[in-house]
């Protein structure tokens, strides 16, 4: 695997497809920690800490499988300057999976 150097820190070129199934879901709640985020902030928040560029294909259907499961909460907000925005949040029990995950 290819490294680029970004901000001074060795960044991969591309993961390898199973190494980001396997961690991309504790990053994700990871993300959410500190409270509710949209999609494409969230993407933007995995890609400054390392994973490359998350595509919204693999993201969302990864949120929506959290949503189903009780890990995280949504809710519509309306956009400051466009369309709405779908938040994503952590429920009580995302916030102990992220705890076992670590």
């Amino acid at each position: 695997m290819q490294a680029e150097q970004k901000a001074g820190v060795a960044q991969p070129s591309e993961w390898p497809s199973d190494w980001m199934r396997a961690i991309l879901g504790a990053l994700t709640l990871r993300a959410l920690e500190h409270g509710p985020s949209y999609g494409y902030a969230i993407i933007a928040d995995l890609e400054a800490n390392g994973m490359g560029a998350v595509k919204g294909g693999t993201l969302y259907p990864l949120l929506t499988r959290y949503e189903s499961a009780g890990l995280v909460g949504v809710e519509w907000r309306p956009g400051e300057a466009g369309p709405g925005r779908k938040y994503f949040s952590l429920t009580a029990l995302g916030r102990s999976e992220l705890e076992r995950m670590r």
